[in-house]
């Protein structure tokens, strides 16, 4: 019977963490649970290999250590991702200021700052899923503002 119980209950978890991102708004870097079930529900999770959350200090950030992505267009494929999981991270975390992605040849650090800059949007503004969505492809149509 508790087995039984242990696997409905996992998997009732697992549903739930999928069924919506923004249930992790107003999150914080410290919140090592709410920042790993944000980053498992981005781009290329099956790639990650590592989160570190960097909270001694302000600055805070997140290091995400990725395998290399292996897509036609790799290097294309990285900078959609880079963009579209900082904007993730920077709408739903409350005090992230930065995040470094690293991958075995490459590594980039992106703000806060230069990402709202970017998008000329407050992102702490939005609420939802699919403004966040709407935005991100708005942006990524535009491949020398990717560059």
């Amino acid at each position: 019977m508790l087995l039984v119980l242990n696997v409905l209950s996992g998997c009732s978890q697992n549903a739930d963490s999928k069924a919506d991102i923004f249930q992790y708004k107003n999150s914080y870097v410290g919140d090592n649970s709410a920042v790993g079930n944000i980053v498992n529900q981005l781009n290329h999770s099956n790639e990650l290999k590592q989160i570190s959350l960097h909270t001694k200090e302000q600055p805070y950030g997140i290091t995400l250590e990725y395998n290399d992505i292996t897509a036609k267009n790799a290097d294309k494929e990285m900078k959609k991702t880079i963009i579209a999981n900082a904007t993730y991270l920077f709408a739903l975390i409350q005090n992230v200021d930065w995040v470094t992605f690293k991958f075995s040849t490459n590594e980039f650090t992106v703000t806060k700052t230069e990402v709202q800059h970017w998008y000329n949007n407050n992102l702490d503004g939005l609420e939802n899923e699919e403004d966040l969505k709407n935005l991100i492809k708005d942006y990524l149509n535009s491949e020398d503002s990717v560059n």
